[in-house]
């Protein structure tokens, strides 16, 4: 493969902190590389010196004759003028029109975006699409995207994957990016960069091989280090054994000691976030009764009735502008309807994550521990009591920057106090909005980690398909047409009710004929535009036809053995992977443990249909 642009002994320092330390690297033609490592690290600085927008301190940045390079910054500077003038300059429209690769570009990134617009009047969203769009009509060999996924909703990034995988094909350019979408890097990327400590590790495939890979390091490192705490005891109970008047010891045995105990490795991975206790939650949490709401001239939410249980886990998607915030303000109280309402248990205690972290503006003069110890001085953890400093050091703030201003911190480390923030209050119902923005792939693991055994209500909006997928229990959409859907399906089933619209000429999914799951009735708990709960989808759904109980009762029979059954395939599939990771470089072994865990989800995706089917008879 041809070689493109390259790093060698690249060193670059920020103040007294070193992001890149002798770092050498290359891209050749046809490679994907996905961008990882934790806030502050130096991946978009690294995306820099590569693009040549920044110099190093040292070492130098080679690119092959004639290779054409454009980067996308996180910053949209966007010259004034129309949309067009931004992505086509002063190029005529049959200049561009006539490419079919230029129109899928406005298709995929800017179906809602007017393009004789004026640049300063388009919103945040708008401006990103626009500056993205602007890059891929261009025929540049290497393409540096810094974060391209901020600001798109599930449908724009399924896209631009497909978009990118198509356009970087092998031998025709590469393309180096950074972002937090782990679908996204498993979708596109052929290698995976991790940046920390000033160096970076290169891994081959995308964010679940580079996963599995740091699983298999961190199990040679911790039997490592077991080898070493051996050896230590040994040398350490040589020293002491003798009479106790020999005070002289051979140097060389000394000295070997002194190195063990100075060989300690430097702690890695150690974020994490606590779960704090959480508030009892009664049988009644949230009702969604008939809410209309209209904002802007646009009615977002028609005539919809939702009732949200103890321990429900929802994800909501949709299309940018559908409601998905507004929805959360009015959940979270911070809205009222314009009819209908939305009813509370009398033991709600809701905690909103907002997506701009306004909150913290309140606070921008106070440290960081400051802010937690507002809230609290301390809570209860696993049964030991944690200050607000150590809660704060948990979630990977050193001593230096738990003492820094609120205002000097970066969007990441905001988002990660804005958590931690919430947690301390113990709520027992979370609002999440787009929680994945500005976080590192290991801040969005620990969370995870908290969301799986969260005991709560939990309601998340995300464009992220890998977080809504492992934490959520099931989807809704708002498709822009007022009403709320189930997607039994999930995303994959939201992405074809948006296809099967747009084929049709329609802006929303709202086509009884788009597909068979439009029109499908919603489960009791969740009812869309009907004064009716039990109605389905429409105000026209036809009724559900009547059930004996003997079929209600063996439906139930039946829902209880799939649950069974499916409990002991996650089970099973955890003991599979904790294989994985111990036989990582048995070749024979993957092969036999990746088999087994392709069964096991072919029997999960049975059981699950099985279990709707089920679940239909039995309400």
């Amino acid at each position: 493969m041809a070689h493109l642009l390259g790093a060698d002994r690249v060193s670059l320092a920020l103040g007294t902190r070193v992001l890149l330390d002798e770092v050498s690297l290359g891209l050749d033609d046809g490679q994907r590389i996905g961008v990882v490592g934790p806030n502050g690290a130096g991946k978009s600085t690294l995306l820099r010196v590569l693009a040549g927008v920044q110099e190093p301190d040292d070492g130098r940045v080679t690119r092959a004759g004639g290779v054409r390079l454009a980067m996308l910054d996180q910053r949209d500077e966007l010259a004034a003028g129309t949309v067009l003038d931004a992505i086509h300059g002063s190029a005529d429209a049959h200049e561009w029109a006539s490419d079919p690769r230029i129109r899928a570009v406005h298709a995929g990134l800017l179906p809602d975006v007017d393009l004789e617009a004026q640049v300063a009047t388009l919103s945040g969203g708008q401006r990103r699409r626009v500056a993205l769009a602007a890059l891929l009509v261009s025929d540049d060999e290497v393409l540096v995207l810094d974060e391209p996924t901020n600001h798109l909703d599930v449908e724009g990034v399924a896209w631009l994957a497909e978009h990118l995988v198509q356009r970087f094909a092998r031998g025709s350019g590469a393309l180096v990016v950074v972002t937090h979408d782990r679908w996204f890097l498993d979708a596109v990327c052929t290698r995976t960069w991790e940046v920390h400590d000033g160096v970076v590790d290169q891994y081959d495939g995308g964010y679940a091989a580079y996963v599995l890979a740091r699983a298999e390091r961190a199990r040679t490192a911790a039997v490592t280090e077991e080898k070493r705490q051996n050896l230590l005891r040994k040398e350490l109970a040589w020293l002491r054994r003798g009479a106790p008047a020999r005070t002289s010891k051979p140097k060389f045995r000394i000295d070997a000691a002194n190195a063990l105990i100075a060989d300690e490795p430097p702690p890695r991975d150690s974020l994490e976030l606590s779960r704090m206790a959480t508030a009892r939650l009664g049988k009644d949490v949230l009702d969604v009764e008939g809410v209309t709401l209209a904002l802007g001239g646009r009615t977002l939410l028609d005539d919809v009735t939702w009732r949200i249980g103890p321990g429900d886990r929802y994800g909501l998607v949709g299309v940018n502008g559908a409601g998905k915030t507004s929805l959360l303000r009015l959940l979270s109280g911070r809205l009222s309807p314009d009819s209908g309402r939305v009813k509370r248990g009398k033991t709600v205690q809701v905690a909103e994550l907002r997506q701009d972290v306004e909150d913290l503006d309140e606070v921008a003069d106070l440290r960081v521990v400051e802010v937690v110890e507002a809230e609290k001085r301390s809570v209860v953890v696993g049964g030991k009591e944690l200050t607000a400093a150590q809660l704060v050091e948990r979630l990977g703030f050193t001593r230096d920057r738990a003492r820094t201003p609120v205002r000097d911190l970066s969007g990441g480390e905001r988002r990660r106090l804005s958590l931690l923030r919430l947690l301390v209050g113990e709520p027992n119902v979370l609002l999440l909005d787009e929680p994945t923005n500005d976080l590192d792939t290991d801040t969005l693991a620990a969370l995870e980690d908290l969301l799986d055994g969260w005991p709560g209500t939990l309601i998340v909006v995300s464009h992220d398909r890998y977080l809504l997928e492992r934490v959520c229990d099931r989807q809704l959409a708002l498709l822009g047409d007022g009403h709320l859907r189930d997607l039994p399906g999930g995303v994959e089933e939201y992405l074809a009710l948006r296809r099967a619209a747009l084929a049709a000429g329609s802006p929303t999914a709202s086509s009884a004929g788009s597909s068979s799951a439009v029109s499908s009735a919603l489960p009791a708990r969740v009812a869309g535009s009907s004064s009716d709960e039990t109605a389905g989808a429409g105000a026209g759904a036809a009724p559900a036809p009547t059930r004996s109980a003997a079929e209600v009762r063996t439906a139930r029979k039946e829902i209880a053995r799939i649950e069974r059954r499916l409990a002991k395939i996650t089970e099973l599939e955890a003991a599979l992977h904790a294989q994985l990771a111990e036989q990582a470089t048995d070749y024979a072994a993957i092969q036999r443990l990746d088999t087994e865990l392709r069964a096991l989800a072919a029997e999960r995706d049975e059981l699950e249909e099985a279990w709707l089917e089920a679940a239909e008879l039995a309400t």
